[in-house]
């Protein structure tokens, strides 16, 4: 499972949930923008993309980039 840090109105943010939504890839969403922790750590970032391992993809990536970052599916 993969997670989409980003907030409302963003975008940016945007453009990867339809990213991650074209390729069928399911992903839980953070708004940053309601943790004062992740807001400090993301908010400049944003949109990010972490995988359960910890790695993280940034801004600007591509459906190539997604595909190749996503865990293999099941």
């Amino acid at each position: 499972m993969l997670t989409l840090y980003g907030t409302a109105g963003c975008h940016l943010c945007e453009e990867a949930q339809d990213l991650l939504e074209a390729l069928s890839l399911p992903a839980h969403h953070v708004d940053v923008a309601g943790d004062e922790d992740l807001l400090e750590r993301y908010g400049v970032r944003i949109p990010v993309i972490r995988r359960t391992d910890g790695a993280e993809l940034g801004w600007p990536f591509t459906a190539a980039d997604l595909l190749s970052f996503a865990p293999p599916r099941v």
